[in-house]
This record gives structure tokens, C-alpha cells and sequence, in this order.
């Protein structure tokens, strides 16, 4: 984990003189500026105010290629990102392959690139615009099973599952992808050595690992250190296993919250839920881990339905969730822009920019709240979560986050009615979202439209 590097980190960034930090302005937020390519070493305190967007290269523009990324690079930071997540880049198996162009998923060459995309020098220049600009790149990683038609297959049969005939098999339903045995050293550590290569050699930041709970723990805790060595890296697991933030990922997955919201937009369930899921966080997970949240991903969008499917008027309320709770929140490419159509998945299908978009100016306050208010940093060791009792806890989620001196709270109406409620804050405050004054007593009779949400911070 990020903790466990730190020493090396202090000692890394006394040694990298050509970097430096500065502020953004407001619309920014705090982004981070380097010089000349530079980045210094990604650390547990920017893991604290990160916003991570997650690029699907194919269908982030017409043209779907790293360029087309690359030059939008400047309009992402605006959200205040600090990690670029690119989904799988490789070329896509062609035996058994599902509809069209195919599942990015079905990984045919781990050190190869998709020519539909670009080649090895496109995405260098999209690593190195994402640097210049305070953002760390990590790179979608499928290392639970490759293509059919990667070499691999006929070279090293004994490094996939097989059965007792000798015959490799595809896991669940994925019938474009052959299981790989971990149980075979030369395997992982040429898994490892191709992991490193992206590393070294397009200088990204660390890894987002697909399915990582289905691929040994063992494995992610030998190839861990020996991928960070000398430098330090951000590791994501698509994984809600507390088991892997030990000594091998950062940060997992939040699908347990990210349902619960998905039912109590629809009615299902009430606002205990959350209380019962943020209650049950310290028996599970340690204090520093990070949970990834988000109200749409690649799976979610294509699969589940988009945002606005699954969560109708409560979109924003549930966005505004994902950056106050602790955790890192996500940003799917398309969300900014108000983008309300599932990506067909094995296709090409680009979202639509919309100059108007509302989402947008959403996700620009809230990207400014994450990295300038340390309240809402990520873990909450660091900012602790305190929740609050109110006239109506089943319909009113209230909190209070905290860090040194800094506090704010959030007050949100998780129903399709209105509520006047009393919440126990004292004082004024101001609206983030609108820099509105909210005078707050123990008797306040608050108003709150359904979906209606509140972000209260400090005066200055």
C-alpha cells in the first residue's frame, strides 16, 4: 500500500529538483504543475484530493484514438482530475471474438497497442500531456486471462487452467478469453515483467487490475513490490476484497454503495443503508484504504444503464455523495457532458459533446471541493466521517467531515418528496455549490426539494 512507500517517496522527491507545485485558480481547483514532463512521485496525500476520469479510448471521440485524448487533456484537468485511467490499449484477440471490433478485455499481445488507437509514440504523448498537466496515468490491466490467439497459447499451454484432458476454458461466460494458471511461476513472473514494461518505458503511474479478486492474492503481493522498486505507483483493484489493500492495492471498489444509491433512487431502500454500509467500513477495511466511487462506469453505462437509467432525478445528488463521502470519486468520460445513452461495448460508439452541459459545471465545484478542502480528503483516517442525527434519518443523510480545523457537512434529501426537517448544525455556513449564506440554529426548520442536496463549508 501507498503508506508503506512513503519513506521511499520522501527520499525520491528530494532527489527530483526539476519539479514544482503550484495552485490553480478556483476553476481548477488545486492542480497540481509540473515542468518540462515532469511529475513528482504519486504519494498517499495526493491519494487524499484525487479525482480519477476514466478514458474509453474507442468511444471517448469519433475519431477514438489517443490523439483525440490527448487533445482534450486540458478540458479533463478542468474537472480536477488528478489521475487519467485508460481503459485496456492492447491489440484485441481475433478467435472467437464478440461482435464487431471486440471486448478490450480480450487481450491478444500484453505489450502490443491497438492500431486503432494510435501507435507506442500517440500514447507516449498522451502520458506525457497528462504529466505536464498534474495528472498521473494508470493503465487498465487483464491479468486473469488473455485472447485465444495470444501467443502464449501455443507457446506455453501449461500456463493456462486446464482440465483433466488437457483442455483450456474460458472463465463465466466470456468465451472470447482462456483462463490463465497462476499456479505457474514462469507465468507470473513474465506477467510482472510485462506489467514493468509499461513502467519503464511509457513512464505511466501505476495500474487499474481488472477482476483482481479472481487472480491469486499472493501474486499482486510478489508483483507489487517489485513493480514499484524504485518509484511509486497507484494500484486500483476492480475488487471489494479487504484482503488485497493489505500489502498489494491502494484503492478497490465501491459497489456496495454505488448499488445501495442505485436502490434508494429507486425507492427500494432508505438512507439506513448507507448508515448500515458506512458502519460496517471499520470492521472490514483498514483506515487509510480507498474506496473507489462513482455513480457510472464502463460496466455500469453498457450493461446496468446509464446514470440517469438507474438514478432518474437523484444523478447530481449521487455524484455530490461520491466526492463528500470518503474514498476517490470517478468520472466516466461522457458524464461531463450530460451524455444519457449506453456505449454499445463491442462497437464503436462515441459519446456526444455538448457545450451545454450541466454536469459539467457540477463537476467542476465539486472537482475544486476534493482538492482544496481538506475535509473531504479520501480516507477517512485523514478526515474523519461523523454522521448526524436529524428529524427524518431515514430520508436525510447528514454529516460532518473534519480534518485539523478544517469541517463542512453535507445534508441531502435522499427522496422523490419534500421534507422540512431540523439538522444539528450551528452557525453559518456557505452553500459550496452557489456561495450562498446558510444560517443554521438547533431549531432551523430546513426545506429540502426531493433530491435536494446542501455542501456547507467554513467562511472565510
Amino acid at each position: 500500500m501507498i503508506k508503506r512507500f512513503l519513506a521511499l517517496t520522501l527520499l525520491t522527491g528530494l532527489l527530483i529538483t526539476r519539479c514544482s507545485k503550484k495552485e490553480g485558480d478556483a476553476s481548477n481547483g488545486a492542480q497540481t504543475e509540473q515542468t518540462e514532463g515532469m511529475i513528482s512521485p504519486f504519494t498517499a496525500e495526493m491519494a487524499e484530493t484525487s479525482v480519477i476520469y476514466e478514458v474509453n479510448v474507442r468511444q471517448f471521440s469519433p475519431e477514438g484514438t489517443f490523439e483525440a485524448v490527448t487533445k482534450e487533456i486540458s478540458n479533463i484537468k478542468k474537472l480536477g482530475v488528478k489521475i487519467l485511467w485508460i481503459m485496456p490499449i492492447h491489440p484485441i484477440g481475433e478467435e472467437n471474438r464478440k461482435e464487431g471490433l471486440g471486448s478490450y478485455y480480450s487481450i491478444k499481445d500484453y505489450r502490443g497497442i491497438n492500431p486503432e488507437f494510435g501507435n507506442a509514440e500517440d500514447f507516449k504523448k498522451l502520458v506525457d500531456e497528462a504529466h505536464k498537466n498534474g495528472m498521473y496515468v494508470i493503465l487498465d490491466w487483464v491479468a486473469n486471462h488473455t485472447a485465444w490467439d495470444h501467443p502464449w497459447v501455443k507457446q506455453h499451454p501449461d500456463w493456462y487452467e486446464q482440465d483433466k484432458n488437457g483442455k483450456m476454458h474460458f472463465p463465466y461466460d466470456w468465451t472470447d478469453v482462456v483462463a490463465l494458471n497462476f499456479e505457474n511461476k514462469e507465468m507470473r513472473k513474465q506477467m510482472i515483467a510485462d506489467m514493468k514494461y509499461w513502467l519503464d518505458d511509457f513512464k505511466i503511474d501505476g495500474f487499474r487490475c481488472d477482476m483482481a479478486h479472481e487472480v491469486p492474492t499472493d501474486f499482486w503481493e510478489e508483483a507489487k513490490p517489485k513493480l514499484a522498486s524504485d518509484r511509486e505507483i497507484f494500484m486500483l483493484g476492480e475488487t471489494e476484497n479487504p484482503d488485497l489493500l493489505v500489502n498489494a492495492f491502494d484503492a478497490a471498489y465501491g459497489w456496495e454503495i454505488h448499488h445501495i444509491m442505485n436502490d434508494i433512487a429507486k425507492g427500494k431502500k432508505n438512507v439506513s443503508a448507507i448508515d448500515a454500509y458506512m458502519d460496517s467500513i471499520p470492521k472490514k477495511w483498514q483506515a487509510d484504504d480507498y474506496k473507489l466511487l462513482f455513480t457510472s462506469n464502463h460496466d455500469e453505462n453498457s450493461w446496468a444503464g446509464t446514470e440517469y437509467e438507474r438514478m432518474g432525478d437523484a444523478v447530481e445528488t449521487f455524484a455530490a455523495l461520491t466526492y463528500t463521502l470518503p474514498g476517490i470519486p470517478m468520472i466516466y468520460n461522457g458524464q461531463e457532458e450530460d451524455f444519457s445513452r449506453r456505449l454499445k461495448f463491442f462497437v464503436k460508439d462515441s459519446i456526444d459533446r455538448n457545450p451545454n452541459a450541466k454536469m459539467r459545471g457540477v463537476y467542476e465545484k465539486l472537482g475544486e471541493l476534493k482538492v482544496t478542502n481538506e475535509a473531504f480528503n479520501g480516507a477517512k483516517k485523514a478526515a474523519s466521517y461523523e454522521r448526524l442525527k436529524t428529524s427524518d434519518d431515514k430520508s436525510i443523510l447528514a454529516f460532518k467531515r473534519k480534518k485539523n480545523t478544517t469541517e463542512a457537512y453535507f445534508v441531502a434529501n435522499l427522496t422523490k418528496s419534500e421534507k422540512e426537517v431540523t439538522v444539528p448544525i450551528n452557525g453559518i455556513y456557505k452553500n459550496f455549490m452557489n456561495n450562498e449564506d446558510v444560517p443554521f440554529d438547533a431549531t432551523t426548520k430546513l426545506k429540502l426539494k426531493p433530491w435536494e442536496y446542501l455542501i456547507l463549508v467554513q467562511k472565510k
